[in-house]
C-alpha cells in the first residue's frame, strides 16, 4: 500500500516516465515481505534501454525491473535507496521520508 504522496506527485512521475525521463517517486509503503522498509523509491523510465543504462551505475540488475506495461521501474529499498537518492540529489526525499 502506498501513501504519503499527492495525486499531482504521482501524475508528474507518470508523465515523466512516459516521456522517457528517469523519474523518481518516493512514498511510504508497507509490505509484509519487507518488514524493515517503511518507504520505497520507484525509479522509472518508459525507455527500457535508458533505464537499464541508468541502473548499471548502481549495479542494479535489469532483472529487478518491475516490467509494468506503462511504467517500468526499479523499486529501491534501504540501504541502497538512501545512497542513490543522495547521489542523485534528492536530499529532500531523504528528509521527508526519514531515511
Amino acid at each position: 500500500m502506498a501513501f504519503g504522496i499527492s495525486r499531482s506527485e504521482l501524475k508528474n512521475w507518470q508523465q515523466a516516465v512516459l516521456a522517457g525521463e528517469i523519474a523518481f517517486l518516493t512514498h511510504y509503503w508497507l509490505d509484509d515481505r519487507f518488514p524493515q522498509s517503511t518507504s520505497v523509491t520507484k525509479v522509472g523510465c518508459a525507455n527500457l534501454d535508458k533505464l537499464i543504462e541508468w541502473g548499471k551505475q548502481y549495479q542494479l540488475d535489469p532483472a529487478w525491473i518491475d516490467m509494468d506495461p506503462k511504467y517500468p521501474h526499479f523499486d529501491l529499498f534501504a540501504p541502497i535507496q538512501k545512497e542513490i537518492l543522495a547521489k542523485e540529489g534528492y536530499t529532500d526525499q531523504i528528509k521527508r521520508f526519514n531515511l
